[in-house]
């Protein structure tokens, strides 16, 4: 299982707009081959600042999506709304159990 986080920076008044692209394309992302969950995180104390999490059953699955058409438009359309470059850290779920 991988998650991914991507932290975004947005542009203040770019912060509806991309609530809204979100709304729209979350549902889809969701049913995307692979993906188990996506969910939207805002930063407690910057409200332009978001974070979205997604679980994916491997990075094959999470790359496959990267690189279809429904990312590329998604990102085409939220990429102009930042006022930083956006970062992004995958995450495998494997933690040695502490003995």
């Amino acid at each position: 299982m991988i998650t991914r986080i991507v932290k975004m920076t947005f542009l203040p008044e770019g912060v509806r707009k991309f609530e809204r692209i979100f709304e729209k394309t979350s549902d889809l992302i969701r049913n995307y081959d692979g993906c188990h969950e996506v969910k939207l995180m805002r930063d407690t104390s910057c409200e332009n600042i978001f974070f979205t999490v997604s679980r994916w059953e491997s990075e094959s699955h999470l790359n496959a999506y990267r690189s279809s058409g429904l990312f590329k438009s998604t990102w085409a359309d939220v990429k102009p709304l930042f006022s930083e470059k956006a970062e992004a850290w995958s995450l495998v779920d494997s933690i040695p159990e502490i003995k």
